[in-house]
């Protein structure tokens, strides 16, 4: 009985997750749109716009799969923010604070306790067989 009740448990997930995950879709959507313009079948391949669309693809993914609590997902959205830290070495220093600002502050909400008692649980509920 109380295995049973263990299955049904709702997993509530933390406002901060719910936020960096739909932050990342946005994100990911938004940058799909705005270079949805320059698209040339001719010439995808020798352009940027496939790896630019791939990408954004990565956040959106990331982003769903961090709002239904997969570990993997944090890590994902962590290198994705990586990599754009160090795409902005090249660019102004004040852009490339703010980048690093950005990584800091997801990184911390990412792995606050709250956040890792809601992936801890969700694997731990995913890992349960399903009672009758």
């Amino acid at each position: 009985m109380s295995g049973q009740l263990e299955t049904n448990v709702v997993l509530r997930r933390p406002l901060s997750i719910t936020i960096i995950g739909w932050l990342f879709i946005f994100t990911g959507i938004g940058g799909m749109l705005l270079h949805a313009k320059e698209i040339n079948p001719r010439a995808l391949l020798e352009s940027d716009l496939l790896v630019a669309a791939s990408l954004r693809l990565l956040a959106i993914v990331g982003g769903i799969f961090l709002l239904r609590g997969a570990d993997w997902a944090r890590w994902l959205l962590m290198v994705w923010t990586a990599f754009h830290v160090v795409l902005s070495i090249r660019h102004p220093l004040p852009e490339l604070i703010t980048h690093c600002v950005i990584m800091i502050v997801i990184a911390v909400v990412l792995y606050l306790p709250s956040s890792s008692a809601f992936i801890l649980a969700s694997k731990a509920q995913k890992s349960i067989p399903a009672q009758p």
